[in-house]
């Protein structure tokens, strides 16, 4: 019987044309690992050819909902070939013809990216090199979660040094508290005074990035916006909730800051209603509730409306290295988020070998697929706590304490 070759395995001429040289996926198993502000969720995609691939679905206080959601939906995509992501994705979105946002999401991410990981195994190439190749020699990164503790300007002062004595050129932080639609005087001058204080202790080379969390009405935003502009933050992001986009429009057209936004969509539409007003230039948008395939489309379609793309990485530290194999291969990326160097000392344990910020910089692992490993020893010693979550709106939030 004849062979051909298919990717360094060799099979008879019937079975390949039976499986197309395929990878069939046989099983999933699921992994949750707690830690005081956030439950992470990996999976760990099995295939009938023995390669597996990993994958995160993390969402914040919906852990074991979307644990559930790739249980409940694994019908969909077990005996699936992981080449074909485009049909998996669509099986798990329209074929469900329910509409489960984030968490159906969250599911599909964490399947999709175990998907892109096993072809990135099998063709014995890092993932970036699959969604176009290297764009740029290293990528710049933000710091983000380092303000834990007290929401007190001389707080944020003396963290802020150590961030950029760390090598970082840009910080984001939010200092507005658990404000919501409306803030006090007290609270918008304290605000300010946060503001003030982070840019006087970095100086006025690195770029301050405000962040909004959803937390205003209109007017309020661009109360903010123009009392912050003295202190030449490079974007102000999510000032309003993301519902209604025609207000977030309104906002970007109107404020002196730019905005920036995108995190809490979940499919491209939305993305191209965001779009096709012209004014917002800074898309973050989510690989976690979008999975790879449809990133790589929605950062074409921001290169082809002339904006940058910052994908939003707070979630857990697999999303990390996918922003970084999509930031590389990303022509219009504009800078990468990270959070990991301000966790938990124990999650560069996590992953083999973890994702290591330098100076400022990072670049994606090198090795094939996503490049990394679970450790499953570390993973165990973190169970799930359903007080792991952040309250974005409680006092104190700041903190990162177990709720």
């Amino acid at each position: 019987m004849h062979m051909k070759a298919c990717k360094g395995a060799y099979f008879s001429i019937m079975e390949s044309e039976r499986t197309g040289c395929g990878m069939i996926i046989t099983n999933v198993e699921t992994f949750i690992v707690g830690n005081s502000w956030k439950n992470w969720l990996f999976v760990k995609l099995h295939t009938k050819e023995g390669i597996y691939g990993i994958g995160e679905g993390t969402l914040n206080g919906f852990a074991k909902t979307v644990e559930a959601a790739i249980h409940e939906l694994k019908h969909l995509y077990i005996g699936m070939d992981v080449h074909d992501v485009e049909t998996i994705a669509l099986k798990m979105t329209r074929d469900v013809y329910s509409d489960g946002g984030q968490i159906q999401g969250s599911a599909l991410a964490a399947i999709e990216t175990a998907c892109w990981d096993i072809i990135g195994k099998e063709a014995e190439l890092p993932l970036y090199k699959l969604l176009g190749g290297k764009c740029h020699e290293k990528l710049r990164c933000y710091a983000n979660g380092w303000y834990r503790g007290p929401r007190d300007p001389q707080s944020f002062h003396e963290k802020a040094k150590d961030v950029v004595a760390r090598g970082y050129t840009a910080l984001k932080f939010d200092p507005f508290g658990n404000a919501w639609r409306t803030v006090d005087r007290k609270d918008f001058r304290i605000g300010l005074e946060i503001i003030a204080a982070v840019r006087e202790a970095v100086g006025p080379e690195v770029d301050l990035l405000i962040e909004g969390h959803n937390r205003f009405s209109v007017h309020t935003a661009l109360q903010f916006a123009e009392a912050m502009l003295p202190y030449e933050p490079t974007w102000f992001e999510a000032p309003v909730p993301p519902q209604r986009i025609s207000s977030m429009v309104e906002v970007a057209k109107r404020s002196p800051v730019p905005i920036a936004c995108g995190e809490d969509y979940y499919n491209r539409e939305q993305f191209a209603e965001l779009l096709q007003h012209d004014a917002v230039h800074i898309v973050q948008l989510e690989p976690q509730y979008l999975g790879i395939s449809a990133s790589k489309q929605i950062c074409g379609m921001v290169h082809a409306h002339g904006g940058v793309t910052a994908p939003h990485s707070a979630q857990g530290p697999i999303c990390s290295v996918v922003c970084a194999h999509l930031n590389m291969a990303t022509p219009n990326f504009f800078i990468h988020e990270i959070f990991d160097e301000f966790n938990e000392p124990w999650e560069e344990h996590l992953l083999t070998p973890p994702l290591k910020v330098d100076r400022g910089y990072l670049l994606p692992p090198e090795g094939p697929g996503l490049g990394i490993d679970l450790n499953l020893e570390e993973i165990a010693k973190h169970p799930y706590d359903p007080g792991h979550w952040l309250p974005l709106f409680k006092q104190g939030w700041e903190k990162r304490e177990k709720h």
